[in-house]
Parts: C-alpha cells; structure tokens; sequence
C-alpha cells in the first residue's frame, strides 16, 4: 500500500505545437516524463477537455493530465477530472513552471495561493487550494513587464537542457514520494537538484 495516496498529476502548460518547447510547458514535460517512464500513453479525453494516461508507478496506480486548454483556463478540465473521479484535493499534484525560482530548481510544497500564476489562479477557484504543487523553476527576465513574453518563448539552450534535466530529477522522485511520503520526497529533491 502506497504510504502517500497521490491519485491524479496535472502537468499545466498551454496547447498546441506552437507552445509544446517553452518555458511555461514545463508541468507538461513533467506528465510527459512521467508516461514516458512508465508506459502510459497520452490519450485525447473529450470529455474533460485534456489529455490523460493512467501508470503503476509501485503499487499505486495514478492518473495523469494535461488540460488541452490555454493555461488561463487550466481550471474547467483539472475540475471536470477531479468531479468526475471524486478525488480529494489533497491527492492532486499540479506541476507547473516557476518564474520565482532560478532555472532548473525544483520544489515540493503543499498548498498556497496562486502567486500570480495563471494557470494557478484559474485552478484554485476549481478545486481548492489544498494540493500539492511541483514549482519548476524558470528563471526571471528581471523586469514585470517582459514576463508574458519570456514564458512564451523557449528558453536558450543550455538553460533549457537545465529545466528538462531538473524535470527528470522531480521524476525519478515520484516513486519516493509515493512509497515513503512528501517529507522523505521533500528532503531528496531539494538536496539533489541545483539551486
């Protein structure tokens, strides 16, 4: 038995091939790691307006998701899942591109508000503010006002191998996390991945 009960991951991001290698693609990148390792496939699921795969990873079975809708509307899918799956609050990891965070670091926390993120801002009112969230940092451009734009544009290549790199580490935690608990989950990644 599963020590942490995580039933559903959401990875924000936006659609469209247009979107699918900048930064703020990273929570997709992570569910697409994610099915990658461990043989799901990304299937259109019209019902709830996303993509969804469901893995074994250790005993627990886990649904993935990316909303197929523009990030500022991440909330309609992720609520129709999670409505439909009667799944608590407490059981939803959101991962998602962090621009508080310098590139390629990675952080577990619990709850929050939605600290100006769109896809954040559009979910809680959804679900709550109760889940856990993956934060996948993207850097700042330093200035407000080139924000939009830095998180709709890829990011160079070497910072972008750091981001695909550090989404890999918060991978191969998963199974921790899983099997032992946030806390146990907490302290590898936050010691293993850069700052």
């Amino acid at each position: 038995m599963a020590e942490f009960p995580l039933k559903l991951i959401v990875g924000l991001g936006n659609p469209g091939d247009e979107y699918a290698r900048t930064r703020h693609n990273a929570g997709f990148w992570f569910v697409e790691e994610l099915a990658a390792r461990y043989g799901g496939t990304m299937r259109s699921d019209r019902h709830h307006r996303g993509e969804t795969a469901r893995v074994r990873i250790g005993d627990a079975e886990v649904l993935l998701l990316k909303p197929m809708q523009y990030m500022n509307r991440s909330g309609a899918p992720v609520g129709s899942i999670v409505d439909f799956y009667k799944i608590d609050v407490s059981s939803i990891l959101v991962a998602h591109d962090e621009l508080d965070l310098p590139v390629g670091t990675v952080r577990l926390k619990e709850g929050g508000g939605h600290g100006g993120h769109n896809g954040l801002r559009d979910l809680i009112p959804r679900i709550g503010e109760g889940f856990w969230r993956l934060r996948i940092g993207i850097g700042h451009p330093g200035d407000k006002s080139e924000v939009v734009d830095y998180v709709l544009t890829r990011a160079p290549a070497g910072e972008d191998a750091t981001i695909r790199a550090a989404v890999a580490a918060a991978a191969e935690v998963v199974p921790l996390l899983l099997a032992e608990g946030p806390q146990k989950a907490m302290h590898r990644l936050h010691t293993n991945v850069k700052d």
